[in-house]
């Protein structure tokens, strides 16, 4: 489990294909102790198990689920992506509970400054509109954020200053591909409510139109 609270940004090696999977090299420095075989690190949103310790460095295998379902897939050689260690329990949670487990891929539909901030506006597919409310959380390429606006088919956050220079989110441009991650609170509410009979269903279809 992560915080959505980006601790490094690193950068592609290579993205080495073999069968259906391939294997992610990335060149990093992270604070704190050294890496470790078996280690989670959320790669741009995608949680990996570090399989190889390189000079400056790590390697982690991706499943061909996670190629169709994530960005990783489309990497280029040389791309900047954010990192993230895993949680320990005496960790501080400065974001929201991130699991690292990519909803969709989806696009950029509009950056825009706002004074020192960057407001972007970010598709949202059809399917997960029910687990996306204003001010509530959401992880763009594994970067905790809140909404801080929301329409059909699409929601905004405000990126302050830090993030943007912290993160790769300062890069983005509109038509830009990136990973959506919704709260995982959202997803269980959502299911219990749903599986709670039709007249709940019903309240949640009136919330899903509000919000809209």
């Amino acid at each position: 489990m992560f915080s959505g609270l980006v601790a490094a940004v690193g950068q592609v090696r290579a993205v080495r294909r073999h069968g259906r999977g391939a294997t992610l090299e990335v060149a990093c420095t992270l604070g704190g102790e050294e890496l470790r075989l078996g280690e989670s690190v959320a790669v741009s949103g995608v949680c990996l198990t570090v399989s190889g310790l390189l000079a400056g460095g790590f390697s982690a295998d991706v499943s061909p689920e996670t190629l169709a379902r994530t960005t990783l897939g489309r990497l280029p050689d040389r791309a900047r992506v954010n990192l993230e260690r895993a949680l320990r329990l005496a960790d501080r949670l400065g974001g929201h509970f991130v699991l690292g487990h990519v909803d969709a891929t989806t696009r950029m539909l509009a950056v825009r400054r706002s004074g020192d901030f960057v407001v972007q506006r970010v598709a949202l597919p059809a399917a997960l509109a029910g687990e996306v409310a204003e001010k509530g959380s959401v992880a763009v390429d594994g970067v905790s954020l809140t909404v801080a606006a929301l329409g059909a088919g699409w929601f905004e956050v405000a990126v302050i200053p830090t993030t943007l220079s912290a993160t790769t989110l300062g890069e983005r441009r509109d038509g830009d591909e990136v990973n959506l991650e919704t709260d995982v609170l959202a997803k269980y509410t959502r299911r219990a409510l749903a599986r709670g009979g039709s007249r709940i269903e019903a309240l949640w279809a009136d919330f899903d139109d509000a919000a809209d």
